[in-house]
């Protein structure tokens, strides 16, 4: 998370920043250390970072704030007219990075900009001690706790994009597909080459053997497989899209990315099998769901996971196949969105 930087402002004769006091408090906070990375840039870093998935929120000091909190200690306008201009904090959320990490970095950026606002608070007050008297009760207060926190969403998604999960979903029934198809056509590639027979209600159909080796059976299968993907991927989209109403705005490249994503989970599962046999399917689901989906980073964030599943995290295609897929779905396409990695 990135909180941006302001320029500063004069105050009785001297030059105070109380956004740069902000940030350094920030920063050795103890929640900086709870799971919690803050990093400072400005407002073009923290725009494309948020547009990349990168962050997964920010606390925004806007350029003026020094200068917004100071003028509050100004007695005429407060005892003229009764009405204040308080500086803002804003904090940013990014649902496209992941629920729940959006969810913890806006609580963990409202929880700083509140206590920043109180800490504004002492110093404004230590600073008109003198004048505290000549204020409205309502001036003191104010003075007390003078920021106002808003909550914007710092990258918009479509409504029709699951509250950022779609990217998540989508690859899960990739995956599974794959997963299916394989083992489906494993059996097939078997029985049509003799090594097992097939039933078909009351029919119990077994063909004269063939003799190929697990590698050539494999070399066939797989072969089947991206046949068959070229058109499950395009069912799961026609499903997705034209049925379900999900948003997508670039659908070659989704197309494109869903059939090779079934291709190799396909793949991948027919490799497990031709090496494991019949148990594999085990290995199979283990590999490609059981491990998979907590470290897919689609509802607990990766940086919030045990040792353990970051390492699994490293490989385990739905975690990979989820960071494409949002690029394609979120970031229009964008390579450093996690596409590079994808593919």
């Amino acid at each position: 998370m990135g909180p941006y930087l302001e320029d500063g402002a004069a105050a009785g004769g001297e030059h105070i920043n109380l956004g740069a006091r902000i940030t350094e408090s920030i920063l050795k906070s103890p929640a900086s250390g709870g799971g919690i990375d803050w990093k400072v840039m400005d407002e073009k870093e923290a725009k494309e970072e948020l547009g990349e998935g990168k962050l997964y929120g920010a606390l925004v000091v806007p350029a003026d704030f020094s200068s917004s909190a100071t003028a509050l200690t100004g007695t005429a306008a407060t005892q003229s007219t009764g009405t204040w201009a308080r500086p803002t904090l804003t904090v940013l959320t990014n649902r496209s990075a992941g629920s729940m990490g959006s969810s913890r970095a806006r609580a963990a950026t409202t929880q700083a900009a509140e206590s920043a606002s109180l800490q504004v608070g002492e110093e404004l007050t230590a600073r008109n001690a003198a004048g505290q008297a000549k204020l409205p009760v309502a001036a003191r207060v104010l003075l007390a706790d003078p920021a106002a926190v808003t909550v914007l969403d710092g990258h918009p998604l479509d409504p029709h994009s699951g509250l950022g999960l779609t990217a998540f979903y989508y690859a899960l029934v990739l995956v599974v597909c794959g997963m299916l198809s394989a083992n489906v056509i494993s059996g097939q590639v078997d029985h049509a080459l003799g090594y097992t027979h097939n039933d078909m209600g009351p029919l119990h159909l077994h063909r004269p053997l063939v003799r190929a080796t697990r590698v050539q059976a494999l070399v066939i299968g797989s072969t089947v497989v991206i046949g068959l993907s070229l058109l499950m991927g395009t069912l799961v989209m026609a499903g997705a899209i034209g049925i379900m109403g999900m948003h997508a705005a670039h659908l070659p490249p989704l197309w494109l990315y869903s059939v090779c994503a079934i291709a190799v989970c396909g793949i991948g599962a027919l490799t497990l099998l031709a090496v494991f046999g019949t148990p594999g399917m085990l290995v199979v689901t283990l590999v490609f769901i059981g491990m998979a989906v907590p470290t897919a980073g689609a509802t607990t964030p990766i940086e919030a996971l045990p040792g353990f599943y970051r390492l699994l995290a490293e490989f385990e295609p739905l975690r990979q196949i989820t960071g494409g897929l949002r690029s394609i779905l979120y970031y229009d396409a964008q390579a450093d969105a996690g596409l590079t990695r994808g593919w």
